[in-house]
């Protein structure tokens, strides 16, 4: 059974690996397949709003895309520090 944390750091994922499959939004984002891969590792949130802010712009992130990759690390800081927190609820858990 899986938890609403556990879809939380799933769906950007998923939404990363449609947006990579369908649309050429990831490859004009990146020139590297390296960046994106470790992006989506350890930084989903973070890379999926970079992807969205960089096909929006011309040449590149503006002040204001800046700002939504900025709220895109901010929630990748919060779903892990969520992670972290609530690991003490799970049953066997040593130290809980």
């Amino acid at each position: 059974m899986c938890c609403l944390g556990c879809f939380g750091m799933f769906a950007p994922r998923l939404v990363f690996l449609f947006m990579w499959i369908f649309t050429h939004y990831v490859n004009r984002a990146f020139s590297t397949i390296v960046w994106p891969l470790i992006g989506i590792i350890f930084l989903p949130f973070t890379t999926l709003f970079y992807v969205l802010v960089y096909s929006v712009a011309n040449h590149g992130p503006t002040t204001a895309g800046w700002v939504l990759v900025f709220i895109g690390f901010l929630l990748d800081l919060g779903s892990y520090s969520s992670g972290y927190r609530d690991r003490r609820r799970m049953p066997y858990y040593p130290g809980s």
